[in-house]
């Protein structure tokens, strides 16, 4: 029983309040989660499939932020100051004044439930659906409300003093690539890839080469018959040769290059080359022209078959060390102090390596001993480095 009659109008108005306050709520909190859960990287896909939608996306998730967050949180605070007041006055004409809390305290779990609750989960779930009618509405909105948008992002840019505030840390993205093996969106070796990849910015040469204490190398005027029953015995397919001492490596040789002038019992067609002390004659690549002669004698020394070799500072980033390698064509690269001396070896596998988080064993090295050390190396390494082995 009421206070006071009613008429059929007061009845159609309250449902009128209840309804502006619940489908304009709704709205606003579905556009709102849609906004916040759409992804920069979802953007970026989409920019090659829709350009002119993925420019709109981007205004409004990244550059217009604050204006897409003040027009729908604007509607939202209108629906409801409205619509709770003029609900509550038309409740206490229909139901009186008796009713009056029971009805407020309904109305209070329909918007928490109706307009909070569940049109945020939806928008946060079904975000990939509904982000074309989402962009649509809040653009809409942000014309319709233009001036208290305006008012807003100004209020908003005078207290943040314009500061960019970096979202996403190297840690955060690690953290992510995790998430992803776990919710089946990336495979395992996907994400060590990943992890690697965004720590190898902070590694040093230090952290990848190997030491000068232990590098293997051969003086430069050393016959090139007298090398090879030494290079013959090693697995490495690049050597370091060096005029006194190591600290002062000069470029490096091919074991292949050792290898061919050292058994090669052949003199190019047409071509007499001169034989002395009994030696023998092999041709010269092209590479290495002498004299003009298309020969090279096994009695020749290792700096005939010299190439080139990066050398570079110890400050070096690992990051610009490989790019500077992949441009160069360079697979060995020498690391110098500020004296002058060798620190240490980095090779192109070296590098590889330490992105794709195991170690490499080229298909040559069938002594179980090497593998057995090239597996020990590794894993010393990158615990050292905190790069992530699944192995390990």
């Amino acid at each position: 029983m009421t206070d006071m009659p009613y008429t059929p109008e007061d009845v159609i108005m309250l449902a009128a309040y209840v309804l502006l306050a619940l489908v304009c709520s709704f709205l606003c909190s579905v556009a709102e989660a849609v906004l916040l859960s759409i992804t920069p990287s979802y953007i970026e896909a989409l920019g090659e499939r829709n350009p002119k939608h993925a420019a709109r996306l981007r205004k409004l998730k990244n550059d217009k932020l604050n204006q897409s967050l003040s027009a729908i949180l604007t509607l939202n605070t209108i629906a409801h100051t409205v619509g709770a007041i003029g609900a509550g006055a038309k409740a206490t004409v229909v139901f009186g004044n008796a009713w009056f809390g029971l009805f407020s305290a309904i109305m209070t779990l329909m918007i928490l439930f109706l307009s909070e609750i569940v049109p945020k989960t939806i928008g946060a779930v079904y975000w990939s659906i509904l982000e074309v009618p989402t962009a649509r509405f809040v653009q809409s909105l942000i014309v319709i409300l233009y001036p208290v948008v305006w008012i807003s992002e100004k209020l908003t840019a005078f207290i943040s003093r314009r500061k960019v505030v970096n979202n996403s840390s190297r840690d955060e993205l690690i953290a992510m690539a995790s998430l992803g093996v776990k919710t089946g969106q990336l495979h395992s070796k996907e994400s060590r890839i990943i992890e690697n990849l965004l720590r190898f910015e902070t590694l040093k040469p230090s952290d990848i080469m190997t030491p000068r204490t232990v590098i293997f190398a051969l003086p430069e005027d050393m016959k090139i018959r007298d090398a090879w029953p030494i290079i013959s015995r090693k697995p490495f397919s690049r050597i370091p040769i060096y005029t006194d001492s190591v600290d002062s490596i000069t470029g490096f040789i091919l074991k292949d290059d050792v290898l061919i002038h050292s058994t090669q019992d052949y003199v190019a067609p047409g071509i007499q080359g001169p034989k002395k002390n009994n030696e023998r004659s092999i041709p010269l690549s092209a590479e290495y022209p002498r004299n003009g002669n298309s020969f090279l004698s096994t009695g020749e020394v290792l700096n005939v078959l010299k190439r080139e070799i990066l050398t570079v500072p110890e400050s070096i980033s690992v990051t610009s060390l490989f790019e500077q390698s992949l441009k160069n064509r360079h697979h060995i690269a020498v690391i110098v102090n500020e004296h002058g001396g060798t620190e240490g070896l980095v090779t192109l596998e070296d590098l590889i390596e330490s992105i794709i988080g195991m170690e490499i064993v080229d298909e040559t090295d069938r002594v179980e001993d090497m593998r057995i050390l090239a597996r020990k190396r590794w894993v010393k390494r990158a615990k050292k480095m905190g790069i992530k082995d699944s192995s390990i």
